[in-house]
């Protein structure tokens, strides 16, 4: 008997190993797809990641199994339903340590992730709805985390994998006090305002991945709203989704569109948005959408900028944020970089899952 059993006590009996640690995909559109092909591609180089035990869309959950690409392709071939699935939530039990990625827009998906982490999940998401939508969603993620270590990665929620969310966290960690964030939130409204001539770039945008599923969420700057929530709950302000002025680019009529309608109208927000740039231009500036908080609140609207101010730098999708805190008062600091796209978007979820799993 081992000197440490007494009488009554047996000797301490040797841990079972942890289960391996699984996957879930959830969404198999743009990003989705674009992160099955990342995870093949990583593979191939010999990383180690979970396997994929199941995807799902709003149409069908699928065993995963070792053919990612043909249950991808059965789960994007799927009809549609009348009502949005449910199933995947129960789909297969989700085990402590497991990592559950959504790929999602969807608000019902946001609503769970308290819960998977509360059961010891890991998320891994590039839906902005967990900390850039309800204040009381997002303070329930940090309590469900706290109480059992669970992972949130979200670093494709703003900046598609910048490390802006990871720097403004860093700061806060370290003691240091921010003052203001300022900057080009929107890879898809940046690119459209660098090269903006016509209602059909909106279009180009949105069959390019650069915009939600809806571009009107872009438009109305719904987007923007939601990444200034994040970046200011990082920052340490617990702001309401109401405490965010947001100007909408979307005329009402637009606005008022089924889903399906959207496409064929986008010609509605020309003339409103030529005259701007007709404006800008004049001006000898730029046009820039937007967005701020700081101690007073928080905005986002669209901008004539001279050309030569720092947020009027840069092309194609990049978001360029600038940091003003204790630190860095004098002079921001600067994160520049494409901010949007499935692809990068996908690499920074995949950064997420390896960073878990190792």
């Amino acid at each position: 008997m081992s000197a440490l059993a007494g009488p009554g006590l047996q000797p301490p009996r040797p841990r079972a190993a942890p289960a391996t640690r699984r996957l879930a995909l959830l969404g198999t559109g743009a990003v989705g797809s674009a992160f099955v092909a990342r995870y093949r591609l990583l593979q191939q180089r010999g990383l180690a990641l979970p396997p994929v035990a199941w995807l799902a869309n709003s149409r069908a959950v699928l065993k995963a199994g070792r053919d990612l690409e043909a249950a991808l392709a059965v789960a994007n071939a799927a009809p549609p339903r009348a009502a949005e699935l449910q199933g995947w939530a129960e789909a297969e039990a989700l085990r402590p340590g497991d990592v559950l990625v959504d790929a999602t827009a969807s608000e019902l998906v946001a609503n769970w992730h308290p819960e998977w982490l509360a059961r010891g999940v890991n998320v891994v998401t590039a839906n902005k709805l967990g900390h850039g939508g309800l204040l009381a969603r997002s303070q329930a993620i940090c309590e469900a985390q706290a109480r059992t270590g669970a992972s949130y990665g979200d670093s494709a929620t703003v900046g598609a994998g910048l490390p802006l969310l990871r720097s403004l966290r860093g700061l806060v960690a370290g003691g240091d006090h921010i003052h203001a964030v300022e900057g080009v939130l929107s890879g898809s409204l940046a690119w459209l305002f660098n090269r903006y001539d016509g209602s059909a770039l909106v279009a180009e945008a949105a069959s390019a991945g650069y915009t939600e599923p809806d571009p009107r969420v872009d438009l109305s700057g719904e987007d923007v709203r939601r990444k200034l929530l994040i970046l200011a709950r990082a920052a340490g302000l617990a702001l309401e989704v109401r405490q965010v002025q947001v100007e909408s680019l979307v005329p009402p009529a637009l606005a008022q569109l089924p889903a399906d309608a959207v496409a064929a109208a986008l010609p509605q927000l020309d003339a409103a948005l030529a005259a701007r740039l007709q404006q800008a231009r004049a001006q000898g500036g730029v046009l820039r959408f937007v967005g701020r908080f700081d101690a007073d609140g928080a905005q986002a609207s669209l901008q004539v900028l001279p050309a030569a101010h720092p947020l009027a730098a840069g092309a194609g999708t990049d978001n360029r944020v600038a940091i003003r805190s204790d630190r860095y008062r004098e002079q921001p600091l600067l994160i520049q970089g494409p901010g949007a796209g499935a692809e990068i978007t996908a690499a920074a979820l995949l950064d997420d899952v390896l960073r878990i799993a190792a």
